[in-house]
């Protein structure tokens, strides 16, 4: 039987529960049949009550964080998501499914464009540009949602690779307020810091989504 290790932790009792996120996002797995989608919901699901969800990422798997944020749009009590290191990239999408978003005053958010690896003929190039450009039109939803802001202006925002500190991302609609000093995190296992590299936490987008595309290789 295989350890049913992943990427996130929960706390708390069943009427006042935490959700820790930190480090990549689906690190180890998430279609495999150690960690699965189903998995997160059934965990997620088995209480009621307010949940808080702590983030510190630099991001990753850029389907695992929409199914994860789809989740957390859809549980029918209070969300709330206190950023209390960075979070970028995909993680930055989870981030918008709180119904309240606090960020420390020493966190930043950082969106930018959906990158993949790709290889072969024209053919092949110009499906993974169709296949970013889909990808980048859902995040825009998530980040419309949350901001209220137009479409074309998030867009230009994710081209220029933009970080927000807390200040700027209340500002702009990203987070909702600061957190206070005595609001820290009660996490015991919480991963070092580590040094954001985007190339080194994006997910290879042709690999995960080739089931979604037909022919796409």
């Amino acid at each position: 039987m295989k350890n049913k290790n992943h990427f996130w932790n929960w706390s708390g009792d069943p009427t006042s529960r935490e959700l820790f996120l930190y480090g990549t996002i689906a690190e180890e797995s998430w279609f495999e049949d150690d960690v699965t989608p189903e998995m997160f919901r059934s965990e997620l699901m088995s209480g009621t009550g307010p949940v808080t969800v702590w983030l510190s990422s630099p991001g990753g798997d850029c389907i695992a964080a929409s199914q994860i944020y789809t989740m957390l749009m859809d549980y029918p009590f209070d969300v709330t998501v206190k950023i209390d290191g960075i979070a970028a990239s995909a993680a930055s999408v989870i981030a918008m499914a709180g119904t309240t978003v606090l960020m420390a005053p020493t966190s930043c958010i950082m969106i930018h464009d959906p990158m993949t690896v790709a290889m072969g003929n024209e053919g092949d190039m110009e499906k993974a540009i169709d296949m970013l450009k889909a990808v980048k039109d859902s995040i825009i939803t998530a980040y419309e949602i949350k901001t209220g802001m137009s479409r074309m202006e998030i867009s230009k925002l994710m081209s220029a690779e933009t970080w927000m500190d807390c200040n700027k991302a209340i500002e702009m609609g990203f987070a909702d307020g600061i957190l206070q000093k005595n609001d820290v995190s009660p996490a015991t296992d919480r991963k070092p810091p580590v040094l954001f590299s985007q190339r080194s936490t994006d997910l290879c987008l042709m690999n995960k989504l080739a089931v979604y595309l037909p022919g796409f290789r």
